[in-house]
């Protein structure tokens, strides 16, 4: 026996390197050292940095994986991995650097993988960062075939004097909400739930999806928040804080934002995409589960002072992204007021 008739193709790994090569490097930053295939990857700071702090983040995908590999769509699931770290790194004003990704499957299928491959050099490119390296483990017997799992780590450069904290957020700042693409990667065990528990297939389409089946519409990847957060900071837009609004939603991510005492009382709602509408529906979703489980239109959310929030919501619109003032911080012990009205 050899390592083959054990269900490992060590062959098949190398050639899959060769194969993603060109990707990598098309991602890689001036600061990258070597190239791909060594033991671990370099990478030299950015000059320019008086006390430089490196920030950090990891992260998955979850279960839209399983969505992914039913309806044998693996690119959009790339960039999420890679949009579920970068966005995290982001809250603290840093620039990400670079990504390392960590890939299993129970038998290396090199264009089903390169196709997932691809998805994170292009999330990697819409975030500026470099595909540093990585791990592809093939594993038979842990995972059916078909099957794969991801993780993705991330690491961020930000000035310590422009690194930001919640004691930063002042009383009376307005959170300016940054539209979603859709679920974006969070909620997926119920959702698959819903649609398996319904009269519906992923093949499916529906009134505001005809372009796309059920599980392409879903399969939409995570926005990456990043060069427009940076440009904004860039142009002077004083951000206090930030929130990525991923698994539990507003009610979890937003307060983690906030300073000692503080709470945030919506103001305005905004239009929640119909996506959510139609999931609550068709499962029959209370509103506050949908609330503690989906984004609900919402990935990102930046805390600024008032006086900013024109100039705000002008600059994110110019880079395409919906933005709305939703909600003002006010003295409490860490609610959210009137989400649920």
């Amino acid at each position: 026996m050899d390592y083959r008739a054990a269900g490992v193709d060590v062959e098949a790994g190398r050639a899959f390197v060769e194969r993603i090569r060109n990707l990598v490097h098309s991602t890689h930053r001036p600061e990258v050292i070597g190239g791909l295939g060594g033991f671990s990857g370099c990478f030299q700071l950015p000059s320019g940095f008086q006390e430089p702090v490196l920030v950090s983040g990891t992260d998955g995908v979850g279960t839209k994986l399983k969505l992914a590999q039913t309806i044998g769509c693996h690119h959009t699931v790339g960039i999420d991995l890679v949009a579920m770290c970068v966005n995290d790194v982001l809250t603290t004003g840093a620039e990400p650097l670079f990504f390392l990704d960590y890939l299993a499957t129970g038998k290396l299928k090199p264009e089903q993988l390169t196709n997932v491959v691809s998805g994170i050099t292009a999330g990697c490119k819409m975030a500026g960062c470099a595909l540093l390296g990585g791990e592809t483990a093939e594993m038979p017997g842990f995972y059916q075939p078909g099957e794969y799992d991801l993780a993705g780590f991330c690491v961020g450069i930000v000035e310590k004097s422009r690194m930001l904290n919640t004691s930063q957020v002042k009383i009376g700042d307005i959170a300016i909400a940054l539209a979603s693409d859709g679920v974006h990667s969070n909620g997926f065990s119920l959702v698959r739930k819903i649609v398996d528990d319904s009269q519906y297939n992923w093949s499916d389409r529906l009134e505001f999806s005809r372009d796309k089946t059920i599980g392409e519409f879903l399969l939409t990847p995570t926005r990456i928040y990043v060069k427009p957060i940076l440009a904004a900071l860039a142009q002077g837009v004083e951000i206090h804080g930030m929130a990525h609004i991923t698994g539990g939603g507003l009610p979890e991510n937003l307060p983690r934002a906030l300073g000692e005492n503080q709470s945030i009382r919506i103001n305005n709602s905004w239009e929640i995409p119909p996506i959510f509408n139609w999931l609550a529906e068709v499962g029959a979703v209370d509103n506050t589960a949908m609330f503690n489980t989906f984004n609900m239109g919402i990935g990102f959310v930046v805390l600024i002072p008032p006086e900013q929030v024109e100039q705000a919501i002008a600059h994110f619109e110019s880079q395409e992204i919906a933005a709305y003032a939703i909600a003002e911080v006010i003295n409490g012990t860490g609610e959210i007021e009137g989400l649920f009205n």
